[in-house]
């Protein structure tokens, strides 16, 4: 099955607080239909230190965001796009953006 968010991929935020927010995925959690993108949605959490010289305290990291808040970025069209799947002539499935016909495999 082709996903239609991978890792790597430039996505805009649909919805939320960090709505609007461009970045690239850092992380797909496929069992939960998640992904971690970068610079997005950014939380605060406590750690202890692991370990010797691990640092404890508060740091903070990406939390993660559902796949329907997220949609794929079209630097070609300079906005968010939908994509489709296509069969190249040697058998390959490819994403292809609706507008743009940009190949995004």
């Amino acid at each position: 099955m082709t996903a239609k968010i991978k890792k790597g991929n430039l996505v805009v935020v649909l919805s939320g607080k960090e709505k609007g927010k461009r970045g690239r995925v850092i992380q797909v959690l496929v069992e939960r239909q998640r992904v971690v993108v970068e610079g997005v949605n950014i939380v605060k959490r406590h750690q202890k230190p692991r370990g010797m010289g691990m640092a404890g305290g508060i740091i903070e990291k990406e939390a993660s965001l559902h796949v329907s808040n997220v949609m794929l970025y079209s630097e070609k069209l300079g906005k968010r796009e939908r994509t489709r799947i296509t069969y190249l002539e040697d058998g390959r499935k490819v994403r292809v953006g609706v507008r743009s016909g940009e190949m995004y495999d």
